[in-house]
C-alpha cells in the first residue's frame, strides 16, 4: 500500500485558486487532495499525472454509454454546427421526435397516451412533476415517498426526499412528504421471503386508509389528502435497493383504489441501467407520471424531461405557460437523445445489460463467500450492490468502506502489470453499500478486472 498521496505541484496551484474562488456548496470532497481529471474514455478517466482508473459508477449513473463515446459525441458535434441553440419557446424537429418517442414507448408498454415536457436536469424535472401532480389533484401539497428516497436538492425535489440534511438550513417548500418504508429485504424482520416482506410492507400502508383516524383518508367523500406517491423502483441513493417483485403492483392496487397517482422517479434507473427502458417496466405496473433524466444525453447535456398521463398533462388542463426553463428541450440535448434512443434499438440493450449484470452479480457473490464483511449483493441488469458490513455480516460498517474509497483513489493497485484506480460510489442508509454502476457498454474483461480490484481493496480492508 502506498503513503498518503501528495498533490502535484500544477494541481495544488489549481487546488489553491479552488479553496478561494469556489463555493464548496455545489460539491462534495470525499478523497484529500482531490483528484483533479484531465481526460475519459469508455470505462475509464485519466487524472493530470494520466493515472488512469476504472469508473464503476458513470457519474451517478449519467454516462451509461460509456464516456466519450463516439457516437453519441458526433451527433452532439453535428447539432452544434447546424442548429446549435433556439429559444425553447420555439419549435425545432429534435424536440417533436424525442417526444414522439418517448411518448409513443409508452404506449406500447403501458396502454396509455401521454405527452413529454422537457427541462434542464433531474431535480428541475422533479419540480415540474409535482407541478403536473398538484394542478390534476387541485391543489394537494401532500405527496407520499419512500425512506431512502432521493429525487434531488431543489427546494420541492428535497420536500420529497427523506433526507432531513438537505432541508435542515432551508425550511420546506410547501410540506414535508410523509415518508413510507421500504421494502429492504436484508434490513427488514427475519422470518419472511422478500415477496412476504413486500406484501407485509404494502399491508402496512394499506393501514391508512383503513379509518379517517389514521389521518390520510376521508371515507365520507372518498377523499384521500395526499395526491401522488413518489417512487423510486429501485432506491438509488438509498443504496440500490431492489423490492420484491410483487410489491409494486400490490402498492399501484392500493393507490388506484385511493386516487393517488405513482410518479416514478427513472433519473437514475433509466435508459437501461436496469435493463429496461424504464425500470418500473420489470414490475408489471402502469405508472401515472415518469420522471427522467442523466443519461438520456450521456452526460453531454443537462437535459431531464417527464411523461405524463394524456388526462394529466394535455394543453386544456397544463396549458402553455404551467411552467417553463430557457434552455429546455434545447437542440443539442434532444439530438443526443434522439441518437441514444436509435443507437438502443439496432442492439437488444435489455439483453446484453441483463447479462452483463448476471456475470457481474455471479462474481460479486464469489467475493460475498470469500470475504464475511459483505453482508449482502443484489442487482438487476448493471444496478448492483454491495454492502461492506462488521464481522457478522450485517451490522454496517460506514468506515471500512470510506477505506476502500480512499485506497482505491490512490492509483496504486497493480493487475497484471498494470497500475490502476478504482472509482466507487457509496451510498445506503447507512453509506455502507458500493451503488455500482458500470458503463453499458463495460467489456466482460473489464468486469473482470473490476472484480480483481474489488477484491484488492476487500483484501487490504481486512488486513490493515
Amino acid at each position: 500500500m502506498s503513503d498518503i498521496r501528495i498533490a502535484t505541484a500544477e494541481d495544488q496551484v489549481l487546488l489553491d485558486k479552488e479553496a478561494k474562488y469556489c463555493s464548496y456548496g455545489d460539491t462534495v470532497h470525499y478523497i484529500e487532495p482531490p483528484r483533479i481529471f484531465s481526460r475519459c474514455e469508455g470505462s475509464y478517466v485519466w487524472d493530470t499525472e494520466d493515472q488512469a482508473y476504472l469508473d464503476l459508477q458513470m457519474w451517478y449513473s449519467a454516462v451509461n454509454f460509456g464516456y466519450a463515446n463516439p457516437r453519441l459525441n458526433n451527433a452532439l458535434k453535428k447539432q452544434i454546427d447546424t442548429l446549435p441553440q433556439i429559444a425553447s419557446q420555439y419549435l425545432h424537429k429534435g424536440k417533436i421526435e424525442l417526444s414522439e418517442m418517448i411518448a409513443v414507448d409508452a404506449k406500447n408498454k403501458f396502454g396509455l397516451d401521454g405527452r413529454v415536457h422537457f427541462n434542464v436536469g433531474g431535480s428541475q424535472s422533479i419540480e415540474d412533476s409535482l407541478k403536473v401532480v398538484r394542478n390534476a389533484s387541485n391543489g394537494k401539497s401532500l405527496m407520499f415517498a419512500f425512506e431512502g428516497g432521493y429525487h434531488g436538492r431543489t427546494l420541492g425535489a428535497s420536500s420529497i426526499t427523506s433526507s432531513f440534511r438537505y432541508r435542515r438550513r432551508y425550511g420546506h417548500f410547501g410540506e414535508r412528504a410523509n415518508f413510507i418504508p421500504f421494502p429492504y429485504h436484508f434490513r427488514g424482520p427475519k422470518g419472511m421471503t422478500k415477496e412476504e416482506y413486500g406484501s407485509h410492507c404494502v399491508q402496512q400502508f394499506a393501514r391508512l386508509f383503513e379509518t379517517e383516524y389514521n389521518g390520510v383518508w376521508d371515507p365520507k367523500t372518498n377523499q384521500c389528502e395526499y395526491a401522488a406517491f413518489y417512487v423510486e423502483p429501485i432506491q438509488g441513493t438509498g443504496g440500490y435497493v431492489i423490492p420484491p417483485m410483487n410489491f409494486y403492483r400490490e402498492l399501484k392496487h392500493v393507490l388506484d383504489q385511493h386516487g393517488i397517482l405513482m410518479v416514478s422517479d427513472e433519473i437514475q434507473m433509466g435508459f437501461y441501467r436496469t435493463g429496461k427502458l424504464w425500470s418500473i417496466e420489470h414490475f408489471d405496473v402502469q405508472p401515472d407520471v415518469i420522471v427522467f433524466g442523466k443519461a438520456l444525453t450521456n452526460g453531454l447535456n443537462p437535459l431531464g424531461g417527464i411523461w405524463a398521463r394524456e388526462e394529466l398533462i394535455n394543453p386544456k388542463v397544463f396549458p402553455p405557460g404551467s411552467t417553463h426553463s430557457t434552455f429546455a428541450s434545447n437542440p443539442l440535448g434532444t439530438a443526443v437523445g434522439l441518437e441514444m434512443f436509435k443507437m438502443t434499438s439496432e442492439v437488444d440493450y435489455g439483453a446484453m445489460v441483463m447479462a452483463k449484470g448476471k456475470y457481474f452479480l455471479e462474481g460479486l457473490q464469489d467475493l460475498q463467500k470469500r470475504f464475511p464483511i459483505i453482508g449482502d449483493v443484489d442487482g438487476l441488469g448493471l444496478a448492483l450492490r454491495c454492502e461492506i458490513c462488521g464481522p457478522d455480516g450485517f451490522t454496517p460498517d460506514k468506515a471500512t468502506l470510506d477505506y476502500m474509497v480512499e485506497e482505491g483513489m490512490k492509483g496504486d493497485m497493480l493487475v497484471d502489470g498494470q497500475k490502476l484506480g478504482l472509482i466507487l460510489d457509496v451510498g445506503g442508509y447507512y453509506k455502507n453499500v458500493i451503488t455500482l454502476a458500470p458503463s453499458l457498454e463495460i467489456s466482460y474483461p473489464e468486469i473482470d478486472l473490476g472484480l480483481k480490484l474489488l477484491e484488492q481493496l476487500l483484501v487490504r480492508a481486512t488486513t490493515r
